[in-house]
């Protein structure tokens, strides 16, 4: 990796919390869907791609430089495990300093050959180390992923393409004769580009290229979308990401001086972690990102395990949700539950709820009257609802009472395209109501939230009925999400009853 200058100041985590989730995992979709979930990238397989880097250095020289017989090694390994995993190869040569230099282009087969994902990491080191972490974390994390897409068999509507680029340190040789050598109608075909650099630095920052230009360096238009791909997926594990500058000092530089959308991940360099980013992150402050950057340390044993476990993850998930989450066919169901059984739903997410009855879960509702009005309903099919108290019998045992109740799904990863969701819903009460007591069902997701139904109650006895209520979720595509129920009998005490079924969410 050549040097570089950090942004001096970052965005924040994306509503951290909202999206919570165990950092073991990536995202995905919970309950019965078409949409491939992405894949939770085995840290030891990486590693081992690491070690075979490191013997590579060990018997050549010490070193993985351009024109040096490590750097070829290197990249026949690379090219044995993608020529095996069913992967399309070519290596392409330039001379630079007089020496040859190789870089390594692998086709997954399928996709839309005119909307090609591009993922790249340079395979080169320095001459004066083994460059594990500069740059095998990144040429092993997306050869790990490039072997997940083929264990997986996937199908994506992009076409997806991996590189790993020689003489990087030299100045950008091999990607830049790489898009410089490409037919401008190959270019335009290339509608995005990932690049991971430094993704195991043992002091580590957790880093996204400034797609949007929130910090003064944004990249072409469609960076945005690639940054809030990857800060998604920190915003999940609730590690907070930074602002790196988006200045061209990695492979993405010939892509976005042509034009093409471009992003990454980055866990710092030379540079030192102050107090702050120590206190968000953990490690140690005034010290170097990577105490062996461009150095004979930097071995195997200068890695962040959990850096690079969580970059990792982050990659597959960017490809598989950029690259089009396994192919789902316009029209299909990307998300649904029924309730039938338990897909993770968290009450009282917040750990605000005041309710002290009638608090929403996932049951079997049984039909509740009271003279005449219908309080509470039997699930639309199956014996599954989302119901405020479920237990039925005596109307005024088991509603709402004494405030809010809510209720959160797990994480829901959603393709690109358009998107509706649809759920059904019901709200019955008797005339003790009022116009404070409600029913609300909001989607959340990084960068807002939509509001899909929100039901007052009033002063007058309302029969529960089932009525579907719709959204248009288009605007959180290629993004991960939570609905959130909430209820309350937020007055003077009332019999209020509310429930939920049939949640959807399709793709046309």
């Amino acid at each position: 990796m050549r040097r570089r200058i950090l942004a001096a100041t970052g965005a924040a985590a994306l509503l951290a919390g909202l999206l919570g989730a165990p950092a073991t995992a990536a995202p995905a979709t919970t309950g019965p869907s078409t949409v491939a979930a992405p894949p939770d990238i085995p840290l030891a397989n990486v590693k081992a791609h690491l070690n075979q880097f490191q013997t590579i250095a060990t018997n050549n020289g010490g070193n993985r430089a351009h024109g040096r017989p490590g750097y070829r090694a290197s990249l026949d390994y690379v090219k044995g495990r993608l020529d095996a995993a069913g992967y399309q190869t070519t290596i392409q040569s330039f001379t630079y300093n007089g020496a040859t230099g190789y870089n390594l282009i692998a086709d997954w087969p399928g996709g839309d050959a005119n909307q090609v994902l591009m993922t790249g990491a340079h395979l080169d080191g320095v001459a004066s180390g083994p460059g594990i972490n500069d740059n095998g974390s990144g040429s092993a994390a997306i050869l790990e992923t490039a072997l997940a897409v083929s264990r997986a068999a996937l199908k994506p509507t992009k076409h997806l393409r991996f590189a790993w680029w020689g003489a990087e340190e030299l100045g950008l040789i091999g990607s830049t004769y790489y898009v410089n050598n490409l037919p401008s109608t190959e270019l335009s075909k290339i509608k995005g580009y990932l690049n991971f650099d430094m993704v195991g630095s043992p002091n580590p920052g957790y880093f996204a290229y400034d797609g949007d230009g929130s910090s003064g360096s944004g990249g072409p238009a469609g960076s945005a979308q690639i940054e809030s791909t990857l800060r998604a997926y920190f915003t999940s594990i609730n590690v907070p990401v930074r602002d790196t500058a988006f200045d061209g000092r990695s492979d993405y530089g010939p892509f976005i001086r042509r034009g093409i959308p471009a992003g990454g991940l980055f866990t710092g360099a030379e540079g030192r972690k102050t107090t702050a980013e120590a206190q968000m992150w953990g490690g140690t402050a005034g010290q170097a990102y990577d105490r062996c950057y461009h150095s004979s340390c930097d071995t195997i044993s200068n890695i962040n395990d959990t850096a690079l476990d969580r970059n990792s993850d982050a990659i597959a998930y960017a490809v598989w949700t950029l690259g089009g989450e396994g192919g789902t066919p316009p029209g299909e169901t990307v998300y649904s539950d029924d309730f039938e059984t338990d897909k993770g739903w968290t009450a009282n997410p917040a750990g605000s709820d005041t309710a002290t009855s009638g608090r929403f879960e996932r049951g079997q509702a049984q039909a509740t009257t009271y003279s005449g009005t219908a309080l509470q309903l039997a699930p639309q099919g199956g014996t599954g609802s989302l119901v405020t108290g479920a237990a039925g019998g005596d109307p005024g045992a088991n509603d709402i009472d004494g405030g809010v109740t809510s209720i959160q799904s797990a994480p829901i990863t959603l393709p690109t395209g358009t998107l509706k969701l649809s759920i059904s819903w019901y709200l019955g009460h008797l005339n003790n109501a009022s116009s404070t007591d409600y029913l609300r069902v909001r989607v959340v997701g990084p960068n807002g939230t939509t509001t899909v139904l929100n039901q007052a109650g009033s002063a007058a006895n309302r029969s529960a009925s089932w009525q579907t209520a719709t959204a248009d979720l288009s605007s959180f595509a290629g993004q991960q999400v939570r609905v959130l129920v909430d209820a309350a009998d937020a007055g003077t005490g009332s019999l209020v009853e509310a429930g939920l079924d049939n949640l959807t969410i399709t793709r046309s």
